[in-house]
């Protein structure tokens, strides 16, 4: 089974965030995937102003209209945000002045824009007032992610109630520094039984040796990403996302031009299967449980 990447920002040098995405560069992303060997992805939106998630998600709707190939790798979308945390650390390399609250009506129309296609959202339980939107979203057969987030274990445990089923890369989305035991990492791998868990499996979002402690915790509840943006499958250079001009070196990491910041992953599904083999020897088997099998399983396609 080829491997399904629930997190793809972009690919092959063509960022699924920019403004003026055409059918060409769409497909010459799509073309580069299918050559690396994924079966399919999840086309992700990050935060930005509404109007322009809608516009980009719109974009991405559109393009996917008019090609099979298209079709057939991207099997939906995922918005990230803009419904997180707007503390710094939580947020990330999310920008501070388009994260808002959840509320009803906004998401609404980020869904009213994917047609659809929607399958997965990331939002932060404690923007969700009432956990109305998770329970919205749940109610449409969305897939609900906390992340970017610093939800109380209290949070956690209602968000799920509502309908939360993931959480989004774990380990990332938060401060280098937190209090030693009641952290967001500690209080999402207490409650592991009940949620879907995904890493990125790069070396520098998290540590291999962490990496692995996460992985045995989790077990068959974890899924690996690669939060891929533009650069993926290039290597070293500078490139865009959204927002953010890239610099990628020679360790083939994502990070902002004052190296402050990771900024998603310049990762790909051949380096996430060397990886996983020589750092983790994993079999091939629990390999393709991590990136194929789990992630369909948490869509409800298997």
């Amino acid at each position: 089974m080829l491997p399904l990447d629930l997190q793809v920002n972009g690919y092959g040098g063509v960022d699924f965030n920019q403004d003026d995405l055409t059918l060409e560069q769409l497909r010459t992303a799509c073309q580069r995937l299918q050559v690396d060997q994924v079966g399919g992805i999840l086309a992700t939106i990050i935060t930005e102003h509404l109007p322009l998630m809608q516009r980009r998600i719109r974009r991405l709707v559109e393009l996917r209209e008019q090609d099979p190939l298209l079709q057939q790798m991207i099997v939906g979308l995922h918005i990230e945000g803009p419904f997180i945390s707007p503390r710094d650390g939580y947020r990330g390399a999310h920008p501070l002045d388009a994260v808002r609250p959840a509320e009803l009506d906004p998401m609404k129309l980020l869904l009213e824009a994917g047609q659809g296609l929607v399958r997965y959202v990331t939002l932060a339980p404690e923007q969700d007032e009432g956990f109305a939107v998770t329970q919205y979203l749940a109610a449409q057969g969305i897939a609900i992610a906390a992340g970017h987030s610093d939800a109380s274990y209290e949070q956690l445990r209602g968000a799920i109630d509502a309908g939360l089923t993931l959480y989004t890369h774990l380990g990332n989305g938060c401060p280098g520094q937190m209090a030693r035991h009641d952290n967001i990492v500690q209080r999402v791998l207490n409650l592991r039984e009940k949620i879907w868990i995904t890493f990125i499996a790069d070396g520098a979002h998290i540590p291999f040796f962490a990496l692995r402690n996460y992985l045995d915790l989790v077990g068959d509840r974890a899924i690996i990403v690669t939060d891929a943006v533009a650069p993926a499958g290039l290597g070293p250079g500078r490139y865009q996302l959204g927002r953010w001009d890239l610099l990628i070196g020679d360790d083939l990491v994502a990070r902002s031009p004052d190296g402050s910041h990771l900024v998603g992953s310049a990762l790909y599904m051949p380096g996430v299967i060397e990886n996983l083999t020589r750092e983790l020897n994993f079999t091939p088997q629990k390999i393709e449980r991590l990136i194929a099998t789990n992630p369909r399983r948490a869509l409800g396609m298997l």
